[in-house]
């Protein structure tokens, strides 16, 4: 199964920088939904995304419609605080899925209220305790959802075990 996330006119680079490098590390590819709050070329982006950058699959939709459209009826999780489902308990290793995409929402505004209406049996949520902060980060929030769609398609096309290289002798561990 093909795992994307998907950004919506996301602002802040740093954010966009450590998504990318999850995507990297995962084979997810990483949607973009302009406007963008930040050029692509920007330093800070390519600095939280490293040397990964050039390892993302990244496609650039023009807006949130043209988005809806490329979908073409592929499965759609909208990742809200609104949604009454929690995370874990949807189904993300579904055999007869194909593709499914997660879509997370501007970092200071979210996903539009009217959208996630329209699609409220696709929303899910992370639980978080609401009185003390008002939303989780959302590169974090990515790196949960991604993560537990790996765990339940039992990491598939990852390797369990990180292997040194000749260049990595500084971090050579003696066991």
């Amino acid at each position: 199964m093909k795992n994307h996330i998907v950004l919506f006119e996301p602002l802040m680079p740093a954010n966009t920088g450590n998504i990318s490098r999850t995507c990297a590390g995962t084979n997810t590819t990483l949607h973009l939904i302009e406007p963008l709050g930040f050029s692509t070329d920007d330093k800070m982006l390519k600095r939280a995304g490293l040397d990964y950058w050039d390892h993302v699959e990244i496609v650039y939709h023009q807006d949130l419609e043209t988005f809806i459209t490329y979908l073409a009826g592929r499965r759609l999780y909208l990742i809200t605080k609104f949604a009454p489902q929690i995370y874990t308990q949807a189904d993300l290793a579904d055999p007869s899925v194909d593709e499914q995409f997660f879509l997370f929402g501007k970092e200071t505004t979210g996903l539009p209220e009217a959208f996630m209406q329209e699609h409220k049996a696709q929303c899910l949520r992370i639980p978080m305790n609401d009185t003390h902060i008002r939303s989780l980060n959302l590169s974090n929030t990515a790196n949960i959802i991604i993560y537990e769609a790996l765990r339940q398609q039992n990491f598939a096309g990852l390797d369990g075990i990180h292997h040194y290289r000749d260049t990595d002798k500084s971090r050579r561990l003696n066991w």
